[in-house]
């Protein structure tokens, strides 16, 4: 064989690997058919988080490149002829004038049918609609080259006025997913996915290795997390103050000691159930602090006053003298066990919640007496567009059985959370203040789970914490089951108590 040969053989026995669409129209073409990661990766026979990486710019290579190709080419095709059967077939074209073109363009701001054609202003020809006052085409394809005969207002870009054409950029048009930039919009698929780019890279610089990436992106939650937010950040109304002064209240008092804050963790055991035997469950609330981040925040600096006054509009940390509480044989004490009598110094949160039971509609307590506040002007939406960007990205791996992500974001919370007060980990935002606060809403979030199951006529048996409510009776008639953030598993189910015996009835004498 000669050296030409050997050439010859070597290109006929060589595979061009097969062309595959973007990654992210790999990602378009499976959601648009309803299809989740694990249904695609079982067909293909690979994991969820492989499917993921494929979808966050990875290839594969070898034959399940071959079967993901053939996927993705017949989800187009599929697609494609979907969206041709659901197109009129009298539909006129862009030029026509027919009814589907005349109320598209009707609907749309600024723009009027003319019941007589009036001379265009940018060629002067016959046009049948006027924009923002000024007769015009909307197809450019009608519009003449010649300037405009009558000048008098810059008309908008026709084309952009003009009916979607049938086919899949159809379908692009009438779904395009946004999400707010400062005060505009802009597509979701040009806003950068930074969990997810983060879960593919680790993926790969790891070959696939799940155990080995999961430990991996947890050790790199905290920064993570911290761009997370900072990208969120973009275009807010608020300018948060990172390193503010903070009172010695917020100061631990020792090197391994706390600071005077009372967060009002509930550890409560309801002291007697009623006779009988009695099936409880304790039920497990989802991402407890990942729904705690939807709470007041103070923004600036803390600022002391004093006075029985409390401004809604303000949040922070407030001493207070708590109210008496008589209903512990049924429900938890707001302020959670506190053995010691007096005032203390309670969160935003606690008060908030005091304040609403001592109302007209609960009528629990008397109001809490408040003595003096640290406080700054506050929003309810400081960290939303960041808890929205976490909850969207932990829906997505329960639904894709997407463990590594799941574990990934579980992690950027919570550590978020623990680590906003003196910690060697996040030097980027030091806000003791904020890990109070959020700690308390996820308690005062239980809280008014345990009260939803009481006045739902459950019996309330213990609140552990921020994410353990035990009951009795018919809970999923109350609360939803399942894994996302407004749904509650199960953690155990057991029993309590003895079942009632009839006591055993004397002989009947014969009469």
């Amino acid at each position: 064989m000669t050296e030409f040969d050997a050439i010859d053989a070597l290109l006929a026995g060589a595979k061009q690997e097969i062309p595959l669409p973007p990654a992210e129209e790999r990602r378009s073409l499976r959601e648009e058919l309803n299809l989740s990661r694990v249904q695609l990766a079982k067909a293909l026979g690979v994991s969820a988080s492989t499917v993921g990486g494929w979808e966050s710019g990875r290839d594969p290579s070898g034959e399940v490149r071959a079967k993901y190709a053939y996927f993705l080419e017949g989800a187009r095709t599929k697609l494609d002829a979907a969206a041709a059967a659901e197109a009129p077939a009298d539909d006129p074209g862009p030029g026509d004038n027919g009814p589907a073109e005349v109320d598209q363009a009707v609907g749309m701001d600024d723009v009027d049918a003319l019941p007589v054609p009036q001379s265009c202003v940018l060629c002067g020809q016959p046009a049948r609609y006027q924009v923002e006052g000024f007769p015009q085409h909307l197809d450019p394809a009608e519009c003449g080259t010649a300037g405009p005969t009558q000048p008098k207002k810059p008309a908008p870009p026709a084309a952009s006025r003009q009916p979607a054409p049938a086919g899949r950029q159809s379908r692009a048009a009438s779904g395009v997913k946004v999400v707010p930039v400062g005060r505009r919009v802009r597509a979701a698929s040009e806003t950068p996915d930074l969990i997810g780019s983060a879960v593919a890279a680790v993926l790969a610089q790891h070959a696939g290795d799940v155990e080995t990436a999961t430990a991996a992106l947890v050790k790199r939650a905290i920064p993570d997390a911290m761009a997370l937010l900072d990208h969120t950040r973009k275009g807010g109304r608020y300018d948060v103050v990172a390193h503010p002064w903070l009172p010695d209240i917020l100061r631990k008092q020792t090197a391994r000691g706390a600071d005077q804050i009372w967060e009002a963790r509930p550890k409560w055991t309801r002291p007697e159930l009623p006779a009988g035997q009695h099936e409880v469950t304790a039920l497990d609330i989802n991402g407890a602090y990942l729904s705690a981040l939807k709470t007041h925040l103070p923004i600036g600096q803390l600022e002391h006053s004093t006075g029985n006054d409390h401004d809604r509009r303000r949040a922070g940390v407030h001493l207070i003298t708590p109210p008496v509480w008589d209903h512990d044989a049924y429900l938890p004490n707001p302020i959670g066990n506190r053995d010691e009598p007096g005032p203390l110094w309670v969160t935003e949160p606690t008060l908030r919640l005091l304040l609403r039971l001592a109302g007209p509609k609960y009528g629990l307590c008397d109001p809490p007496e408040i003595h003096e506040s640290w406080t700054s002007g506050a929003t309810e939406s400081l960290l939303e567009k960041f808890r929205i960007a976490l909850k969207d990205a932990r829906d997505r791996a329960i639904t894709e059985d997407d463990d590594v992500t799941l574990e990934y974001v579980k992690q950027m919370y919570s550590k978020f959370v623990s680590t906003l007060g003196e910690s060697n980990y996040n030097r980027e935002l030091y806000r003791t203040d904020w890990m109070h606060l959020i700690r308390s809403q996820a308690f005062v979030n239980l809280w008014w789970k345990a009260h939803r199951a009481y006045d739902e006529g459950l019996m309330v048996v213990r609140a552990m914490g921020t994410d353990e409510l035990h009951v009795t009776g018919d809970w999923r008639a109350v609360f939803p089951e399942g894994r996302s953030v407004t749904e509650v598993k199960v953690k155990d189910v057991y029993t309590v108590g003895t079942e009632q015996t009839q006591p055993p009835q004397p002989p009947e004498t014969p009469s």
